[in-house]
């Protein structure tokens, strides 16, 4: 190839690489560009398509949890402990709807405390006795020295304490978690000797804070205990129960109700206990079905 013609292809070369500088395959652009006020327009249209679906997804977990079957941690037959029940509307609960029949409800006010603070505690107390059931008043939870507490044969099978709060002892929110966290604690030490082997021990807080910053597993564990599990506690499945607050009845109904806000029950026991929960529970399986088919046979005759 004469020298003329390599010098004519090496300009042609050096030119079209002069001339696409700068440009690659990505600032090519297939087609006309939309003006901005279209291309706002989509954007906008994409970020509320995506809200409307996680909104839809939201509204979807919500009803799938309002579907599921209500978790109730005991059986009827079990032998019962409530602890510091306010106004005696849960444990009445229990017995009337629940048919709950070895349950002891115990109050942390006396006798005359506790119609002072909740005059509907009498009604509720009558119910509960009129099923036979035992009622007790003036027991600390961080005690629990009792007879009729302690000596109950082959230990509780359930211990139930809902909303466990020390009252208003300070305003100051570090103090108030940490009175609460040494009553809990007491009360852990204080029940772990009285439970039965497969016992557990339900205890229901509030949810957000403060109450998360009890961190009421860890004040568990370092009691001996173990958390089983832990779910949301429904009011509905508890008829007439309503949320009783420490300092007693408020002229009016007060601004909240504590029955509607968001709350989670813990279940503990024994370290290493899984097995003989789940030998209790096919033994309590057991037992219902024995007692359907007594009542079937019941039927027949």
């Amino acid at each position: 190839m004469g020298k003329s013609k390599r010098r004519k292809l090496q300009e042609r070369k050096d030119h079209n690489e002069k001339s696409n500088k700068g440009r690659s395959r990505t600032n090519v652009r297939e087609g006309p560009s939309r003006p901005k006020s279209q291309q706002a327009k989509s954007q906008q249209h994409a970020k509320a398509s995506s809200e409307k679906k996680a909104k839809a997804s939201a509204g979807t977990r919500q009803q799938q949890q309002q579907n599921q079957d209500p978790i109730i941690p005991f059986d009827a037959l079990d032998r019962i402990l409530i602890i510091g029940d306010g106004d005696l509307s849960f444990s009445r609960s229990l017995v009337d709807t629940h048919g709950c029949a070895a349950l002891l409800a115990t109050t942390y006010d006396t006798e005359a405390e506790l119609l002072e603070k909740y005059p509907q505690a009498q009604e509720n107390k009558d119910a509960i006795e009129a099923e036979e059931q035992r009622v007790l008043h003036g027991v600390d939870a961080t005690k629990l020295g009792q007879k009729e507490v302690k000596k109950q044969a082959g230990g509780w099978e359930r211990v139930v304490f809902n909303f466990p709060h020390v009252g208003g002892k300070s305003t100051d929110v570090n103090r108030q978690v940490r009175y609460n966290q040494e009553m809990l604690v007491s009360f852990f030490k204080a029940v772990t000797p009285l439970l039965a082997p497969h016992g557990t021990v339900i205890v229901t807080l509030f949810e957000g804070e403060p109450y998360m910053l009890w961190n009421i597993r860890d004040l568990a564990r370092h009691s001996g205990l173990e958390v089983q599990r832990s779910f949301r506690f429904q009011t509905e499945v508890y008829p007439g129960y309503s949320h009783a607050r420490t300092l007693g009845n408020i002229e009016g109904g007060g601004g909240w109700k504590g029955e509607e806000r968001p709350s989670r029950s813990y279940v503990f026991q024994h370290k290493g206990a899984g097995e003989l929960v789940q030998k209790q529970q096919a033994k309590n399986n057991k037992r219902k079905k024995a007692d359907e088919s007594d009542d079937e046979d019941s039927d027949e005759d």
